[in-house]
């Protein structure tokens, strides 16, 4: 395993130290259940994969149920499906990324974000050692695969391009899907724009020497939020504080129970065959939920790191007008 990527996994898994007075939260809600208040429905980024492992045990967990919600996921390809999902009344939740938060925005809907799921920023831009690729500005010229166009990986790849003073006709994205290790491995890419737990899945596969880019170092934003429309928020809004309720409860009950939810993962994940994989990719998804500010309660967003990213998404010209985010952020 490439060494500074080794620390910075060590360092992530240190943070689970502070999870340990989390466990009291996560009960299984069985034997507290409430009369049920309604349905959420929640459009996912992705398909049921081994990450949201927390929210893929509700039939057996019942984390929401237990709060009066009745959960339905809808998957999606990227955080701008998942806003998709919510202007077009087929969800009411977006699991989505800041930059199709802004980009939304920008286009005058009229959203709200109520709690921030992984308030660490989770991506990176990832290279074989022998392709040379060491800073963003190598990355000129080169073709960089994305999950989607749509999704965070492609928000956060002109983001890190930004910082080398490059833009998007500067570099060919290609479009390769969840698992985009494979083109890499296989030179269809130079780059690929990935998460910590799309790495550690590609490392856990032989991926080999690897140079990775940190977007955190130059932005570290939060990565995903759920975000809902204005006015469901405002129709819905002791549903939606069920609802985080029990998201929370799941999340700290995956943080207290990281081997427990590996082997659940194997049952609910489409990607959880093997459970070592299981293991890391909840361990890294564990770490990029803790609260950004040390002390707050899991869901709390950092106004000055996402008010940072506004401007920065201003800046790359992403968004083209001010978005002052204390007036779409709500935390529930």
């Amino acid at each position: 395993m490439h060494n500074s990527n080794q620390t910075s996994f060590i360092s992530r898994r240190s943070l689970l130290g502070a999870c340990a007075g989390l466990s009291g939260l996560a009960m299984t809600g069985t034997s507290m259940a409430v009369p049920l208040q309604g349905k959420i429905r929640l459009a996912g980024w992705s398909k049921p994969i081994s990450e949201i492992t927390n929210i893929l045990v509700e039939p057996e967990k019942g984390f929401f149920k237990a709060n009066g919600v009745e959960l339905a996921y809808l998957p999606g390809a990227g955080g701008g499906d998942a806003i998709r999902n919510i202007l077009s009344g087929q969800a009411d939740v977006a699991f989505t990324d800041p930059g199709s938060f802004f980009m939304a925005l920008d286009k005058g809907e009229k959203l709200v974000a109520i709690y921030d799921i992984y308030p660490q920023n989770v991506f990176n831009v990832v290279s074989l050692k022998s392709s040379g690729i060491r800073k963003p500005a190598d990355l000129k010229g080169k073709k960089i695969g994305v999950y989607s166009l749509a999704s965070g990986t492609r928000q956060n790849l002109l983001v890190m391009l930004h910082q080398a003073g490059l833009k998007e006709s500067d570099v060919s994205i290609v479009v390769t899907g969840l698992l985009n290790f494979a083109p890499l491995m296989q030179g269809q890419v130079d780059a690929t724009a990935a998460t910590d737990t799309g790495l550690a899945v590609g490392l856990r596969k032989g991926i080999g020497d690897v140079n990775v880019m940190q977007v955190s170092d130059h932005l570290n934003m939060s990565s995903d939020m759920f975000v809902v429309r204005e006015e469901v928020f405002q129709q819905k809004k002791d549903l939606l504080k069920a609802f985080v309720k029990g998201y929370r409860e799941s999340a700290a009950w995956m943080m207290a129970n990281p081997e427990e939810a590996s082997v659940l993962a194997s049952k609910y994940a489409i990607d959880g065959t093997r459970r070592d994989i299981n293991l890391d990719v909840i361990r890294l998804r564990n770490a990029s939920s803790m609260p950004a500010v040390q002390g707050q309660p899991l869901g709390s967003f950092d106004m000055a790191a996402l008010q940072k990213g506004a401007d920065v998404y201003r800046a790359l010209g992403m968004v083209q007008r001010q978005i002052k985010v204390a007036d779409v952020v709500v935390s529930l």
